[in-house]
């Protein structure tokens, strides 16, 4: 029994039309599925993915109009990387990223890779990785876009980065309860202590967790930009009941079993207070939709279906 890399990471938004524009034709990412928040009806959960929605490679934003902003800190998802292709991948973006007035960094390299951090326009802190031909979880499959040469797309889910003021207790539910390896540190910027890494799986930028160590900050306050929770992947049922039954038998208070239709998940948050995921990589996103209109309709759960007046008379309009 064994996690086979990062599922996908969820974050804030306080506009979905602007975060659309953002990741479909800034970043060139697919919408794969435009739903709703299972737990508030009334606020929109957009899914962006590659060309097929392959678990590992979907980043998703709760809409939440007004929402103030985030206050960075410890107890927090600090940073959230794409994976590119190659080096030669992450000088397109920076030459893009320029045109569309986009805040980025000079490329650098973070944990043995050439990367390049930027934020999108709610504040998120992201990073693009270069694989350059690294093994490890296998990338998925780009969107085509005429203004993004293929051999450049977003193709998955790299490291996300904890930010925490004690790195021990996370580190021992990330070992002991969740089967993930030491895998090595980098330096830090401002010579902070180093950045540990950890991995799981295969191994690879799409299965690395890395832990950055500040005593000295105060603890986060989530806000527009930032992430609500990070999910790790399950490859069938069998397997995620036997992770509810280990996290009771961890003692780790968990949400129990949750079906969320596309995937089915478990939620829990380490020591730190972070909150994790262990989510199926089944049924997937084409389970309602054909695969070649994913994205462009609302879709509801079957669940939620027999609401479907209801939900779409309480949310505003989306024009995209």
């Amino acid at each position: 029994m064994h996690l086979l890399g990062l599922h996908h990471v969820s974050i804030l938004t306080g506009k979905a039309e602007r975060n659309y524009e953002f990741f479909t034709k800034i970043l060139g990412m697919r919408l794969v599925k435009k739903t709703v928040n299972q737990d508030n009806t009334e606020s929109y959960h957009l899914f962006y993915a590659d060309g097929k929605g392959t678990p590992g490679t979907d980043i998703t934003f709760f809409d939440i109009p007004g929402l103030g902003k985030s206050y960075r800190g410890t107890s927090d998802i600090s940073y959230v990387s794409l994976r590119v292709k190659t080096t030669e991948a992450l000088h397109f973006w920076k030459e893009r990223f320029e045109a569309y007035n986009v805040k980025h960094e000079d490329i650098q390299k973070r944990a043995g890779r050439q990367s390049l951090g930027f934020e999108d326009f709610d504040g998120t802190r992201l990073i693009l990785v270069a694989d350059d031909g690294e093994e490890g979880v296998r990338a998925g499959t780009p969107w085509e876009r005429e203004d993004i040469p293929t051999e450049h797309s977003i193709v998955g889910l790299g490291p996300v980065t904890l930010t925490v003021d004690d790195p021990k207790p996370t580190v021992q539910v990330l070992t002991e309860v969740m089967g993930f390896r030491e895998d090595g540190t980098y330096p830090a910027p401002e010579n902070k202590k180093d950045i540990l890494v950890y991995s799981t799986g295969e191994g690879g930028s799409g299965a690395e967790v890395h832990i950055e160590v500040r005593p000295d900050l105060p603890k986060a306050r989530l806000g527009r930009g930032g992430v609500h929770h990070v999910a790790f992947r399950v490859p069938n049922e069998e397997e995620y009941d036997k992770w509810a039954e280990r996290l009771n038998q961890f003692r780790l208070p968990n949400s129990g079993k949750v079906e969320r239709y596309y995937f089915k998940a478990l939620y829990f948050r380490e020591p730190n207070g972070i909150l994790f995921e262990l989510s199926t990589d089944g049924p997937g996103f084409a389970t309602d939709e054909p695969l070649e209109s994913m994205g462009e309709a609302l879709a509801l759960p079957p669940f939620l279906e027999p609401k479907r007046a209801e939900i779409e008379e309480k949310l505003r309009p989306l024009e995209f």
